[in-house]
């Protein structure tokens, strides 16, 4: 009696089980590359209930990041400004303007302003403003030119690249304290004399500071 099944179809699912194991690499690549914040947020720019630009405000005007982000060297958020610090100036300027409607609203109900959240890790991230803030690492290293944004956007990468960058060598990324929202500010005007201050200073402000140069998976994987 001959065979139902053809010789070839013996190795059937050994080629089935090659096959899915192979899409299943790739998959699995492909989400690990590409299913990352530099992937997924760089470059996000929400629109926000109020049109607040930084570039006047920090920028022009030259506002301390932590006049509004007044929280950002004691706790792991940086906390977003209540409607009362906007009051603070804008019961003057601009008092009557229809663009801060929505600013005057909650300010006079309590109602939160519903800002939208722009910069963000994953929720498997664990990430310390405080931390870093008071070690001397700029906003700007994680945040850009916030500056020179008109409407704020996500800048940076926030990869486990990008952190482990900074985490390896980081007296390359810290500066003086009372430097750390100043955000155009620079060792020198000259590169190389900027790039000798910055290993000097930067690695004695490690030792100083104690700066731990942490990168066990522990450190940010809570």
């Amino acid at each position: 009696m001959s065979a139902i099944f053809p010789k070839w179809t013996n190795s059937l699912p050994l080629a089935l089980g090659a096959v899915v194991a192979v899409v299943g690499g790739v998959v699995t690549a492909g989400v690990a590359l590409y299913a990352t914040p530099k992937h997924t947020r760089v470059g996000y720019e929400p629109v926000q209930p109020v049109p607040f630009s930084h570039k006047i405000h920090a920028g022009q005007m030259g506002l301390d990041c932590r006049y509004c982000h007044n929280g950002v060297e004691k706790s792991w958020f940086a906390n977003l400004p209540g409607a009362s610090t906007c009051m603070n100036c804008h019961n003057q300027v601009m008092k009557d303007d229809p663009l801060l409607a929505v600013v005057r609203d909650s300010a006079a109900t309590g109602k939160p302003i519903p800002w939208v959240q722009v910069h963000k890790v994953p929720d498997y991230v664990y990430f310390n403003h405080s931390v870093h803030v008071t070690r001397g690492v700029s906003c700007v290293e994680c945040h850009g030119r916030v500056d020179q944004m008109e409407e704020v956007y996500h800048a940076k990468s926030f990869s486990m690249s990008f952190c482990l960058d900074c985490h390896r060598d980081p007296a390359a990324h810290i500066r003086p304290t009372a430097q750390v929202t100043h955000l155009d500010w620079q060792w020198s005007t000259n590169a190389a004399v900027a790039a000798e201050m910055q290993a000097t200073n930067g690695t004695k402000f490690v030792h100083d500071w104690k700066v731990e140069s942490l990168q066990s998976c522990s450190a940010c994987h809570r």
